[in-house]
């Protein structure tokens, strides 16, 4: 187990940050996994990171904060937490997040706080966010278990739960415990990048997704759109991968080129509040209605935030066939999830557009992108989903074909 820890920390850091010598790493972790964050840290200065510095944070805290907390706490962020994400984003600081909380920590709360406590953050931390999705410094998301999230995991595991999330979790990000991790990721990678390459040369115009629960959405993509997929690069050529795991292949969408209904094909984790069995229905782009079985409330929050959080921001292409899938396991948390199916975005567009790194938010918004505080991934891929794209010169295209990528992709 130490073995495979420490070979965890080592992708992390190497890998999925690629800290540089005399570079500040930020650490943004849950109490309740500082022994992990210790080991990334040795890990960087190892290599000559310049400093580690530390962001914790706590489920407990949190909740007790969003219950009883005064109204206006919600409605500002401290100048010193403003400086603290801004400032080191414009340095080129590595940031590496430690995602592992309780899926319901939040349940019960006004969602109205949640919001008000969104809006704040979006505006203070605005350079941070235009720089996180315009790659315009390293991050790395990854997660380690907590006893609260794998016992929502495994329920019937008991004292077991937290040794069976670790195991699913190697699987899901290639450590076996024969060191080999770094040579696996390198052969996931290329696949990866074949496929973008594939769909970057159909020049499709448009998307048409339907399965057996009701979808039936037809995408409109931006001209000119790229796809991406697995490593990134900064623009002083840092190379970094910024989900562990990532099976995704992703660009954006015209932001009012998206009309028909779609629904959940898992349950999504937002905020602290699970919602379940949902469906939107989309004009032009937009929203205009959204129903859920569980969370329902939440989920109309969560659209609600800003104007563009009612828009999409993301298209990504995940095969039902793939490692995390294949595990048969409802994570409840997002960046395992989105990574055993397809999913899309509401909310902000990541710049994937021809020259968009280079863009301003007006340039991206005249070229089609939504532009918003937020971002929230959810799965729409199922084992019969059928994705037909039609190419800017009028030809239909099988991409998915029941739940996977048609054989010539």
């Amino acid at each position: 187990m130490e073995e495979k820890l420490t070979e965890y920390a080592r992708l992390l850091v190497q890998v999925g940050l690629n800290v540089q010598k005399g570079q500040n790493l930020i650490i943004s972790c849950p109490v309740e996994c500082a022994y992990f964050a210790r080991m990334c840290a040795a890990e960087a200065y190892a290599i000559g990171c310049r400093e580690v510095i530390m962001n914790w944070h706590d489920d407990a805290m949190s909740r007790m904060k969003y219950l009883q907390a005064s109204e206006d706490v919600f409605e500002t962020v401290p100048a010193w937490r403003e400086h603290f994400f801004n400032d080191y984003a414009k340095e080129g600081a590595a940031y590496l997040a430690i995602s592992a909380t309780d899926p319901e920590n939040l349940k019960g709360v006004d969602p109205q706080r949640i919001v008000k406590s969104q809006q704040a953050s979006g505006k203070a931390l605005k350079d941070f966010d235009r720089l996180q999705m315009a790659s315009g410094f390293p991050w790395c998301i990854a997660s380690i278990p907590i006893p609260s999230w794998a016992g929502r995991v495994f329920p019937d595991a008991g004292d077991g739960a937290v040794d069976r999330l670790w195991d699913a979790i190697f699987a899901a990000v290639r450590i076996s415990g024969d060191g080999k991790c770094v040579e696996k990721w390198q052969a996931h990678l290329a696949t990866l990048h074949r496929r973008v390459e594939k769909l970057n040369g159909l020049r499709l115009a448009s998307l048409h997704y339907t399965n057996a629960l009701g979808t039936d959405l037809t995408i409109r993509l931006p001209q000119g759109h790229v796809w991406e997929a697995g490593n990134d690069v900064t623009p002083t050529g840092q190379e970094y991968i910024a989900n562990i795991p990532t099976e995704e292949i992703f660009t954006a969408p015209l932001k009012n080129g998206i009309d028909g209904v779609v629904y959940s094909a898992m349950p999504l984790v937002n905020d602290g509040n699970i919602i379940d069995k949902f469906h939107f229905v989309v004009k032009e782009g937009r929203i205009v209605e959204a129903h859920a079985e569980k969370g329902e409330e939440s989920l109309k929050a969560a659209i609600s935030v800003d104007e563009g959080a009612s828009y999409f921001g993301e298209v990504a292409l995940v095969p039902y066939d793939s490692p995390i899938s294949n595990q048969k396991i409802l994570y409840y948390n997002t960046l395992f999830d989105e990574n055993a199916a397809c999913h899309l975005a509401f909310g902000e567009a990541y710049p994937c557009i021809e020259g968009g790194r280079q863009m301003n938010k007006e340039e991206l918004k005249a070229h089609g992108l939504n532009d918003s505080i937020t971002h929230v991934d959810f799965m729409v891929g199922t084992p019969d989903l059928s994705i037909v794209g039609t190419t800017q010169d009028g030809r239909e295209v099988p991409i998915f074909v029941n739940g996977n990528f048609a054989p010539d992709i």
